[in-house]
């Protein structure tokens, strides 16, 4: 995986003239490596906008090396979705409406890929943040955010009744209607859902924000299956050799001691949230805003995102 993505980095930059190199490239250690955001402000790097069509094609290339073949075609869809939320906002009478383009998502690349020291890219924008780190071969792929607006795209509007995320919110849905009341009582630990995320896209995610539910270990057999399933899910957007070692991290670390906490109501149609939260990582949902047409979505991973633990090993053999 390292191989081939490091000549999909090479050959977009490659691509780029001195100007656009100059937003595109930066050092391994520039300050904005270590943040990310999903709000629709302007960000560090290139933008699709700003790139010819050959260069566009190279630049999400890229992207495909980081993603498997469903979390691609969620940023995609994702990226799409800016068209439609600008006539929904326009149709409002929103003045926000002109600065959802499709084409305002930026692409960042921290070293020098293919070297010997570690290096990293980013593809950021409205409701989608990827991160990659490429340490000696291996590669991370936390922090993580996919959002949709709207999740559900609604009458009147091209695509009408299309959902994007939504298995995020159908598996998560499943696992809390499937408890007997005894154990949704412990899992649904507030009637109403938070506004958003609650580690919002602070570079470090405080776990302590995020109160446990009800433990893996004390789930009826088909809640345990149904909570691997939605965790496989959120870790599965990455491509597979990025995927695959992130799981067995976690299961290493023991399912018993993961929980899933749900907020708000159970039923469709009302704003909700749930957090999967383990010894090594959290997983958050929120669907509240736009009357729970909007949804919110972030894998952390609680003690090496930006690929800290590659860094530590790196530095540790050849600096040490």
């Amino acid at each position: 995986m390292s191989d081939s993505m490091t000549r999909a980095a090479t050959a977009f930059l490659a691509a780029l003239d001195p100007d656009q190199l100059a937003q595109a490239a930066a050092p391994f250690d520039a300050a904005d490596r270590r943040t990310f955001t999903y709000l629709p402000r302007s960000r560090p790097g290139l933008t699709l906008g700003e790139m010819s069509d050959a260069q566009r094609e190279l630049a999400l290339a890229l992207l495909a090396e980081g993603l498997s073949e469903p979390g691609l075609a969620d940023a995609r869809a994702i990226m799409a979705l800016e068209t439609v939320l600008g006539a929904v906002e326009r149709s409002a009478g929103m003045d926000t409406w002109s600065k959802r383009q499709p084409d305002r998502y930026w692409f960042r690349v921290h070293g020098t890929p293919g070297s010997s020291s570690p290096w990293a890219w980013k593809v950021g924008g409205h409701h989608l943040a990827v991160t990659v780190t490429v340490v000696d071969g291996r590669v991370a792929g936390t922090p993580q955010f996919f959002g949709a607006n709207p999740s559900t795209v609604p009458a009147g509007y091209p695509g009408a009744g299309r959902r994007t995320l939504a298995a995020e919110q159908d598996l998560g849905r499943a696992l809390v209607t499937s408890l007997p009341p005894s154990l949704q009582a412990v899992a649904v630990t507030s009637e109403e859902a938070p506004r958003d995320i609650l580690t919002r896209d602070d570079p470090v995610a405080d776990a302590g924000l995020v109160a446990p539910g009800l433990a893996y270990g004390d789930l009826p057999a088909e809640g345990r299956e149904l909570l691997e399933r939605l965790i496989r899910l959120y870790v599965g957007r990455v491509s597979a050799s990025i995927a695959e070692p992130a799981w067995a991290s976690i299961v290493d670390a023991g399912l018993e001691r993961v929980t899933f906490r749900w907020a708000g109501p159970v039923e469709p149609g009302h704003g909700h949230y749930y957090a999967v939260l383990g010894p090594t990582f959290l997983l958050e949902y929120d669907n509240t805003q736009q009357d729970a047409n909007h949804v919110h979505s972030v894998w952390r991973d609680l003690r090496h995102d930006w690929g800290d633990d590659l860094l530590a090993a790196h530095h540790a053999a050849h600096h040490g």
